[in-house]
């Protein structure tokens, strides 16, 4: 059974820093696409950034341009969403995602039709 769980949220004020975390459990030892994405109420989920597992190759939205990072400890099973410089339009539910297995002509990316396991989100508030 797979199981992703993110944590770290909380509330911040402008211009501070949230590590958020993601760890994963029973995927395939195999190739992954780990995304992170967010959410406020009314409006669509977008993507934010993700990390694929083969080379280690990361990719953000412009949303998270220049301000977040992604890492990943593998002896942890668990991937990190660093931001910096929040903003109160960062506000909302982030969630982080796994595409499992992803075949080598495959391509990570913010498509969420083709992440088949979520998290359950972790909420990131920033106050002005």
């Amino acid at each position: 059974q797979v199981r992703l769980v993110e944590s770290g949220g909380g509330s911040v004020q402008t211009g501070g820093s949230l590590r958020l975390s993601c760890t994963a459990s029973g995927l395939a030892n195999i190739r992954t696409c780990m995304g992170w994405f967010r959410q406020v109420p009314g409006r669509a989920r977008e993507g934010v950034g993700f990390f694929d597992s083969v080379g280690g190759t990361t990719h953000f939205a412009d949303v998270g341009k220049d301000r977040f990072t992604i890492s990943h400890d593998m002896a942890k099973r668990t991937m990190y969403l660093q931001m910096t410089n929040l903003k109160p339009e960062d506000t909302a539910t982030y969630y982080c995602a796994a595409r499992n297995p992803l075949f080598n002509m495959d391509s990570c990316t913010f498509l969420q039709d083709l992440y088949n396991y979520w998290g359950q989100g972790t909420q990131v508030t920033v106050s002005s």
